[in-house]
């Protein structure tokens, strides 16, 4: 869904990627940033052998983090309204972001609710903290799980109970999915992308968004951890099929109205009453607005609200509720920010971090930290509590700003609030794995690694192999993560707990779980994210299709290039036959000769760079392969533009898409013309230097083939 997950800490949720308003924040947003940087190289046919010749560069150890100075003041509205002053503004002004809002709570009151820069740029509209309606994307999810756990606390369904009995889809999984494994995003779904986001005036429809085409089951449930709008939004069915009620009326009526968010609703598109509220969302703040994105799945992303309603939000989760009336109870509240998966299903990966009941994992210097962030294409945000300190922080930005800047001003708010009011009692604990083994993991960590939140089964598990994280030894016994782990940038772990790492300059932790035979099976991160190794033969993809590329493109350009430089030949050569014979030229008189003869000496063979004219079959096989070249390079060219397209959550005809693959087909099938040319070429004797070159163009079509049936490319179902 449009919501993301990612950031430094700040949705602890692709990536995607792909983007995606209703992923967290921190590793949806990194992941769709990330593949849109690194597609689009992809299309010059240079990336795989920037990888190849990259793999000899020295690694750039990142400098470490500089934390803020601690506040002397204190939790207080006039401390915290000084430090967003002096913030907030600047940042907006150097990201060119048009707006933003934020809001803190604190002992159960509202600390301040501010709101930044403009809800609508070309009107001059101010952005309201009480008024101004922004799209939190993910953090949708929340209120999601809130009435998923009433249900629960009501005895109405059960957390390990088989979602089936309670939503009768006939989904026609082999392993029964749990609303337990749906809150913690281990349902094992593939990605999915197909109706994330829609334009305005699109109508959503959660049932049939389900039914339609729904994800494959990739993992085990409960043993993988991978971030699924899928998931969230199945959970949100079972609340619209046990309560007779639509979702979007449910939440309403029982969280949204108990909780005082008057101003917020999931209904899309907005009543008439709060459309005329809502932010535009932008780009940059020198772009026209994109206008109000429709989630399709709206348990997942569908929110609009307003700061302070989620300030009530907050304080509801914190056991204050604004209008006396929980929403759950007190045990329920806990429960859902305790870690809700164990070793027994998780294996190692429990020793990290790890997703509660829609909460993610975000603890800070030694503070408890439960949270969620959420992305659509415009708007950037993310809510966190501090259970132990009664606190929380809400915060949304509504453009992405300038490279992205969206993402890095709102972790550095995130780190700078955690800085300034819970700063660290004391350092981390040293490590307890002694130095020779702390070495020895490194080095067995070392490799090359994709998301585990990703598309398998379908065209754009492309996007997993041009995303890959590249782990490297560093300093001898720490990992150099580039980038780090739902983050843009590089980032250095050192083990501190057997098969446990911890980011030398932040909270962050990875947890490793091997394999039978010792080797790295899975890094979780980010409660609800995870890395595999890159497979030998999904690692070979880009660099195959980088070369087969750069081949088939000289291939196609000889061809043109060729022609030229013949017909210049035999001008040339016409215009010498020309000449008179005894006629004085440039070099002396042309010897006479009779009529038809050749000058005395002169050869009878063709003047050097000229050839005889080739077999008709060494034509025709020549002619062919040229074509599948063409048709291949084509294809690529196209399926690039389909991923950049597709990661801008833009939808693509399948009529598009179907017209590449028939072009991707004839560049498989040129494998068999290539064959034919090589052994044209060689029985036809045309020259050892034909005949190589026709091998290499051979080699090239069997590499970019093989390339495009390792990424599906050729697939019939056509469903992202």
């Amino acid at each position: 869904m449009p919501v993301t997950p990612p950031g430094p800490r700040t949705d602890r949720a692709l990536p995607h990627p792909p983007h995606d308003p209703t992923a967290p924040e921190t590793p949806h947003a990194t992941t769709r940033r990330r593949l849109a940087r690194r597609v689009a190289p992809a299309l010059a046919l240079v990336a795989g052998l920037g990888l190849l010749t990259a793999c000899g560069a020295a690694p750039e150890v990142p400098e470490p983090r500089t934390p803020q100075p601690a506040s002397t003041a204190g939790l207080t509205t006039a401390d915290v309204d000084a430090w967003l002053d002096a913030t907030v503004p600047d940042a907006l002004a150097e990201g060119r972001i048009a707006g933003a809002t934020v809001a803190v709570v604190h002992d159960g009151e509202v600390v301040t609710a501010r709101g930044f820069g403009e809800a609508d740029v070309a009107a001059g509209t101010p952005v309201d903290p009480d008024r101004t309606l922004f799209r939190p994307g993910s953090v949708s999810k929340m209120v999601t799980a809130t009435a998923v756990m009433q249900l629960v606390e009501d005895g109405r369904v059960d957390l390990d109970t088989d979602v089936e009995q309670y939503t009768g889809l006939d989904l026609g999984y082999e392993q029964p999915v749990t609303l337990r494994d749906l809150l913690t995003h281990t349902g094992g779904f593939e990605e999915r992308l197909t109706g994330l986001i829609g334009g305005e005036g699109t109508v959503p429809d959660l049932r049939a968004s389900l039914v339609t085409d729904p994800p494959q089951q990739v993992y085990a449930p409960g043993t993988t951890p991978a971030y699924s709008n899928y998931g969230n939004a199945l959970a949100g069915y079972v609340v619209e099929a046990v309560s007779g009620q639509p979702f979007e009326d449910y939440v309403a009526d029982h969280v949204l109205a108990p909780a005082a968010m008057t101003s917020s609703t999931f209904a899309q598109p907005l009543p008439p009453d709060l459309a005329d509220r809502v932010s535009q969302g932008y780009p940059t703040s020198d772009d026209a607005p994109v206008g109000f994105e429709v989630v399709g799945q709206p348990p997942a992303g569908g929110l609009s609200a307003p700061a302070t309603d989620m300030a009530r939000f907050m304080l509801a989760h914190l056991g204050h509720p604004t209008t006396g009336e929980p929403l759950l109870s007190d045990a329920t509240r806990a429960l859902m920010q305790e870690p809700a998966l164990g070793a027994d299903t998780l294996g190692a990966l429990a020793e990290g971090e790890r997703m509660g009941l829609g909460w993610f994992d975000e603890s800070r210097h030694g503070h408890r930290v439960v949270g969620h962030g959420g992305d659509t294409t415009a708007f950037h945000s993310h809510l966190q509590l501090w259970p132990d300190d009664d606190t929380g922080l809400y915060l949304s930005l509504n453009s992405t700003g300038a490279g992205g800047a969206a993402y890095q001003v709102r972790e550095d708010l995130l780190a700078g609030f955690a800085d300034r009011y819970f700063p660290a009692d004391e350092a981390p604990a040293a490590s307890t794995v002694d130095d020779a083994t702390r070495a020895a993991h490194a080095q067995a960590l070392a490799g090359r690694y994709e998301p585990g939140r990703a598309f398998v089964s379908t065209f754009l598990t492309a996007t997993g192999v041009l995303q890959p994280t590249a782990a490297q030894v560093v300093d001898g016994d720490r990992v150099l993560f580039t980038p780090g782990p739902g983050q843009l940038t590089p980032a250095v772990y050192e083990e501190v707990e057997p098969w446990v790492f911890r980011q030398v300059d932040s909270d962050r932790r990875l947890a490793v779980r091997l394999d039978d035979a010792g080797r790295v099976q899975v890094i979780g991160h980010d409660s609800a994210m995870t890395l595999l190794p890159l497979t030998p033969a999904r690692a070979a993809v880009v660099p195959v299709l980088a070369v087969g590329a750069l081949v088939l493109l000289l291939t196609v350009l000889a061809w043109p290039v060729g022609a030229v430089v013949r017909r210049v030949r035999r001008r040339r050569a016409a215009r010498r036959s020309a000449v008179p014979a005894g006629s004085v030229t440039a070099t002396g008189a042309v010897p006479a000769t009779t009529s038809g003869a050749q000058p005395v000496g002169a050869s009878a063979t063709p003047p050097v760079g000229a050839s005889a004219t080739p077999p008709t079959d060494v034509r025709r096989a020549r002619l062919t392969t040229r074509l599948a070249a063409l048709a291949t390079l084509v294809a690529l060219a196209g399926w690039v533009l389909v991923v950049l397209t597709l990661v801008g959550l833009q939808p693509v005809p399948d009529a598009v898409l179907r017209v590449l693959q028939m072009l991707t087909a004839l560049g498989v099938l040129g494998v068999l013309a290539a064959a034919w040319r090589v052994v044209a070429e060689a029985r036809a004797r045309t020259g050892w230097w034909r005949t190589v070159t026709a091998t290499v163009v051979l080699a090239a079509l069997v590499g970019t083939s093989w390339a495009a049936l390792q990424v599906h490319l050729l697939s019939p179902d056509l469903t992202y």
